[in-house]
């Protein structure tokens, strides 16, 4: 399947809504520190109600470290710094869908280093939620893959 990688993550609902939407995809979550939360926050716990048990869930001290560890085929960032559309891209096993900061996005040196790839929106508009963002991709990607159990 694929894996899903929130760099240093700061809202614990959005991270709890990823974890459940990981849950019921089959796809791994990956967290890079540091995070803005304790990962036995309640708001964290709450937007994952039970899901917890069910997504693979790991945390990294850096992008690194996870990179080395997970030895991805592509890594695709999400930014609004392209024009290169998610929906234009074929996914494929093996792929990191990697997701920046709620407030700041991915460095620049991170989006160097990887495939951009973003959703389209409004003139004028800055950003989606996080986690809507993220389950956009994840549901396209799992479509191109014929929506494949893990």
């Amino acid at each position: 399947m694929l894996d899903v990688v929130l760099y240093q993550p700061e809202i614990p609902p959005n991270t709890g809504n990823i974890i459940r939407l990981c849950a019921n995809t089959g796809f791994r979550l990956h967290l890079i520190e540091p995070l803005g939360f304790e990962l036995d926050d309640k708001r964290l716990r709450r937007a994952g109600l039970d899901y917890h048990e069910f997504a693979e869930l790991k945390v990294y001290p850096n992008l690194e470290a996870c990179i080395d560890a997970l030895k991805p085929k592509r890594v695709l960032s999400m930014t609004t710094k392209t024009d290169a559309r998610y929906s234009d891209h074929q996914f494929a096993v093996g792929d990191m869908i990697l997701l920046g900061p709620e407030t700041r996005g991915l460095p620049q040196e991170v989006l160097d280093s990887t495939t951009p790839i973003t959703l389209p929106m409004l003139e004028n508009s800055r950003s989606l939620n996080l986690s809507n963002a993220c389950a956009i991709v994840v549901y396209e990607a799992w479509r191109q893959l014929g929506f494949a159990k893990s």
